[in-house]
């Protein structure tokens, strides 16, 4: 049987050069002694080759030429088959960049003494062929073909050792693809005497990479081969059918690097099936990619396509008046159904477990996590889009739904950037109202993040802006988180003042789950100023109000802070019987960071009353608890300190 290998991928990630060095290795290590025959099917050139032209370049290779060379391609396809069947040695047949079966199929001997390697931007479908896709080159790969290009051609050359960083800046800016690469190189050969960062800003400040790294190129290589980049996605795009080049050109302008196959179907006005089989035939023309899981296994539901299709797509759409606003309404769809999945998250991450759903979507908490874990760089991609007028609503409104999830995951960088745009966005818009809950977000995730400071700044302006849009129960809100920025600063008399303010406007508002809100702040506040039986009376009256409203995880939190209280009081017993009750509510609700607190309170409760084997047992359980919470410092803190536990030697006092 015939064995034909096939080197497919993107065009200008290098399937020429890989296949040419490996024919030329083959031949040196004895596999092919009757060396190669290669023929250029140009198949994405505005006129390629036919399989009769390619059979007359394959006779001249071979010898017969002129006067030797059959007059009719009938003829030409025996002579050719007849001289490959007589040769003895076996032989390496190159049918390079070839798009369409009827290419190649007539070209193939009729023997299997030789072998057959096709090269191609679409996976050869029509035969059974073992096929290697090329992908990107890793980032040190890509950072080293460029110096190894500049150093072949100066060995004095050592501006990739003086610039490093802007060396890699480079490699990401071509995408880690070969062709790119290799254009950059020439460049930066042309212009020997600048720095690399001065080419990286040049292509920067084009924003299309493909127009920029195009504009410098020396137009060959040294084997004559075209440095060109742009007409090499051209020619993939232009060969797509218009359902194909409508998918990608959308794609292109969704939010993340990476989509959910749902996310593109909402972008594309398409149902789920519909976009997938799109999807997979883009992906056989490696204009997208399956992205693959840490075993390397293609995870279907997720796509991505390289920077450089994305950059050429988007410039295509931009291009054009027409598609602008196809673009734009599509945005607007993957808006609203990221803004409508995310809200519906976020009400499942809420409710109480075995509650009724009345949002039907995830049926477990799990399932609502793994949702937004899976979206999470759309969902935050997305919100950036409310810099533009078309989309401010919608991804304020995003933007501030994902606060619960990203203080859930302790995700506290991502909030900060999503709760800035919102907070630029409402300004821009005189949306006072979204303005001042986008600064009370921000003041929370500042808080979380440790920068007390800021988190008070923030929490401040939201309380001016509030005070003139709101009513008594927005503006206790901001109050009691203005308290808690106050009191980790250690500005403790001030935090009181704030929570107390809180109360009353909330006794005020008639707003109970408010008022337990504030009494818990409260009494933590008290508790920081040695204060203990004024703090365990608010508390206890918070964990009351709680139950009362049925507010699971803000009884959770109650009973959590009780027991604080009641340890700084020396009432143990009290203080193990609340917290095992706090951590039930907290495993209730798979709260994982608030069950790792838990825990480790609950640990050094019981190093206290001298139980260090079950301290042991708490803070172990601890630190698996903050590692499903993605708190690593905290996973090490338990870690460590159920070490300490257990070595004497090394027991905390």
């Amino acid at each position: 049987m015939l064995l034909i290998s096939a080197v497919t991928g993107m065009g200008g990630i290098g399937k020429t050069a890989l296949a040419v060095e490996a024919a030329h290795r083959a031949r040196a290590e004895g596999w092919f002694p009757g060396g190669f025959l290669f023929v250029d099917l140009r198949g994405y050139d505005d006129d390629p080759a036919t399989a009769d032209q390619a059979v007359v370049a394959l006779l001249d290779a071979m010898g017969v030429r002129g006067t030797d060379l059959p007059p009719t391609a009938a003829r030409q396809y025996d002579v050719y088959r007849s001289l490959l069947t007589e040769r003895r040695d076996p032989t390496l047949l190159i049918l390079d960049n070839a798009s369409d079966p009827s290419q190649y199929l007539p070209l193939l001997p009729g023997t299997d003494h030789h072998r057959v390697l096709i090269t191609s931007r679409d996976r050869p479908d029509a035969l059974p062929v073992r096929a290697i896709d090329l992908e990107a080159l890793a980032p040190d790969e890509s950072a080293a073909l460029i110096t190894r290009a500049l150093r072949d051609a100066d060995e004095r050359d050592d501006r990739p050792t003086r610039e490093p960083a802007s060396l890699h800046e480079l490699a990401d800016l071509c995408g880690h693809l070969p062709l790119a690469l290799q254009i950059a190189a020439a460049m930066l050969r042309r212009q020997r005497h600048r720095g690399i960062a001065s080419l990286v800003e040049k292509i920067r400040g084009a924003g299309d990479p493909t127009t920029a790294l195009d504009k410098g190129s020396p137009g060959t290589d040294l084997y004559g081969r075209s440095l060109v980049l742009r007409p090499v996605l051209e020619t993939s795009y232009r060969r797509l059918p218009d359902d194909q080049a409508r998918l990608l050109r959308l794609l292109c302008l969704a939010p993340g690097a990476e989509t959910t196959t749902e996310a593109v179907a909402a972008l594309a006005a398409l149902e789920p099936d519909r976009a997938l089989s799109l999807l997979e035939d883009l992906a056989a023309t490696h204009l997208v990619t399956p992205v693959r899981d840490d075993q390397g296994r293609a995870s279907m539901p997720r796509w991505r396509s390289h920077d450089l299709v994305r950059a050429y797509g988007t410039s295509v759409v931009a291009r054009d008046a027409g598609l602008r606003r196809e673009g734009e309404v599509a945005r607007q769809r993957m808006l609203e159904f990221y803004v409508r999945w995310a809200d519906s998250a976020t009400h499942r991450l809420r409710r109480v477990p075995g509650g009724e759903d009345t949002q039907g979507r995830f049926a477990t908490r799990q399932e609502a996590l793994r949702w937004l874990d899976g979206e999470r760089a759309g969902l935050v991609a997305a919100a950036r889009w409310a810099a533009e007028a078309p989309f401010t609503t919608a991804a304020v409104r995003l933007a501030l739904g994902l606060g619960m999830y990203l203080e859930w995951r302790r995700l506290f960088d991502d909030w900060i950037t999503v709760a800035a745009i919102a907070r630029t966005a409402a300004h821009r818009a005189g949306d006072h109202i979204a303005e001042a809950r986008a600064w009370n977000h921000l003041g929370i995730a500042m808080r979380e993040a440790g920068r007390a400071r800021e988190a008070v700044d923030a929490h401040t302006r939201a309380l001016a802006l509030i005070r003139t849009t709101g009513g008594h129960a927005a503006e206790a809100r901001v109050w009691n988180y203005l308290g808690l920025a106050l009191l980790v600063a250690r500005r403790l008399k001030e935090a009181a003042s704030a929570h107390t303010h809180a109360l009353e406007l909330f006794q005020a508002a008639g707003d109970v789950g408010g008022e337990a809100d504030a009494w818990s702040s409260l009494g933590i506040s008290l508790g920081a100023a040695r204060r203990p039986e004024e703090a365990l009376t608010a508390l206890a009256r918070a964990r009351d109000l709680y139950q009362a409203v049925g507010d699971r995880l803000g009884e959770a939190n109650a009973w959590a802070n009780l027991a604080f209280a009641q340890r700084d009081a020396r009432r143990m017993r009290e203080s193990i019987e609340a917290y095992d009750r706090s951590l039930g509510i907290f495993l209730e609700f798979e709260n994982w960071y608030g069950a790792g607190q838990t825990l480790e309170h609950l640990a050094m409760v019981h190093e206290a009353v001298g139980a260090p084997d079950q301290a042991r047992v708490h803070y172990l359980r601890a630190f698996d608890a903050f590692t499903r919470a993605n708190a690593s410092d905290r996973a090490g803190r338990a870690r460590a300190a159920a070490a300490s536990v257990s070595d004497p030697t090394t027991r905390r006092g």
